[in-house]
């Protein structure tokens, strides 16, 4: 066989049961003549992971593990990267990007306790997704061989995957008329592919969307909410205490229903090429927003420099895939320490796509009421003549060292 390597007698296959993962488990069996077994993680997908064990058994898989992995997901990887404030190209909310790691991590970990020569992946090789898993493995098992069919096999496109798939009786969920690349998980839903590949095309909106709706078709009342953070992390919504998969399932619905979060990015992807894709990330853009408002009132103005300035290496890297690399974590320990008075409650006001602050409190507020009034206060007026002289004083150098010349 063609990719024969004897070596290979038990493969963990990354499986979603969409069309590229629905057709690797006959084609690595093909190929290899191996034993493969089938592990889906549970980012929060839904109803995609319905019939997800049937399926892969009946496409060849000697087994199929699904793995709740939402609440890992949304403490260990989404809370991380929004008390960081990452957003890639300071637009996009990450929401494939740190999805991949948790779920690598849990291929590496039944790999290795099912024993398996190897672990495979459907990403193809012009996306960022072959570099985030990869990577992962490399980190956690770096002896783990990794397969990658559409580095390897004769199929260049979807259509290609859908003739596959027929051939050999595949019932997959993408049909040739609406086969956009989607990406779902309790963060966000991607979409890639047909008109929007061409980034003159405005987007069919009522195709598209599926989390919310247009911001013209949301309702004509707002709605006002509040969030609660604990040292940086979103603890409550209208003052009821919730576990962060429930507080993110709630707010993309009051969100979704309100059109908040729909992103339309032309964004640099890792391998060089430019993509454009549609990202529905409505209770992401909230925290997001909410988040960055108490920081406002609670981090001292330097520290919201360098943590602004550090946000942007923080996103490259899990955009790039690198989280299980000591730079991460010693990024976050920064953040971390940031966050220690990050705790107070957020309004916000949630209206035709539109995000409207409408008070914050919190018990580490660094606003003083008696310093910023416009009224009578203890500050002493006289003392900003002074600070004016010292801080203007290399401009005034400057001007008298030029006028001399």
């Amino acid at each position: 066989m063609k990719f024969a390597d004897k070596n290979v007698k038990k493969v963990v296959l990354a499986y979603s049961g969409g069309l590229d993962t629905s057709i690797i488990i006959p084609w690595l069996k093909e190929n290899y003549g191996c034993e493969v077994i089938a592990v889906a993680g549970d980012v929060g997908q839904k109803e995609e992971l319905d019939g997800l064990v049937e399926k892969a058994l009946k496409t060849g898989a000697s087994s199929c593990f699904v793995e709740d992995l939402r609440d890992e997901y949304v403490s260990d990887f989404i809370w991380p990267t929004l008390k960081a404030g990452a957003k890639y190209e300071g637009r996009y909310l990450l929401g494939t990007s740190h999805a991949r790691p948790v779920i690598a991590k849990r291929l590496v970990e039944i790999a290795l306790r099912e024993g398996a020569d190897a672990i495979a992946h459907g990403c193809t090789g012009k996306g960022n997704d072959q570099v985030r898993f990869e990577l992962t493995i490399k980190a956690l098992a770096p002896h783990m061989k990794i397969i990658a069919p559409w580095r390897l096999w004769d199929i260049k496109s979807r259509e290609d995957a859908l003739a596959y798939a027929d051939a050999r009786s595949i019932s997959v969920p993408v049909k040739k008329d609406t086969n956009y690349s989607k990406d779902r998980n309790i963060w966000h839903l991607s979409h890639e592919g047909m008109e929007l590949e061409d980034p003159a095309n405005a987007p069919n909106w009522e195709r598209v969307l599926e989390l919310g709706v247009n911001p013209q078709s949301a309702p004509d009342k707002p709605e006002e909410i509040s969030i609660g953070f604990e040292k940086g992390t979103p603890i409550s919504l209208n003052g009821q205490v919730m576990g962060g998969v429930a507080l993110v399932d709630k707010l993309n619905e009051l969100g979704g229903k309100h059109g908040i979060g729909i992103l339309d990015m032309v964004e640099n992807r890792l391998c060089g090429m430019k993509s454009r894709g549609i990202y529905e990330t409505p209770g992401g853009a909230i925290l997001y927003e909410a988040h960055g408002l108490l920081e406002q009132l609670c981090l001292d103005k330097d520290t919201i420099s360098v943590k602004k300035q550090l946000a942007i290496r923080y996103a490259e890297l899990v955009y790039n895939g690198q989280w299980f690399t000591d730079l991460r974590e010693a990024l976050d320990a920064f953040v971390d320490s940031t966050q220690k008075y990050v705790t107070g409650e957020v309004k916000l006001v949630l209206y035709k796509g539109n995000i409207i602050s409408a008070g914050l409190t919190s018990p580490h507020s660094l606003y003083i009421e008696d310093l910023a009034s416009f009224g009578d206060s203890d500050y002493d007026h006289a003392d900003a003549e002074g600070f004016i002289n010292l801080f203007g004083l290399p401009m005034k150098v400057s001007a008298l060292a030029r006028g001399r010349k």
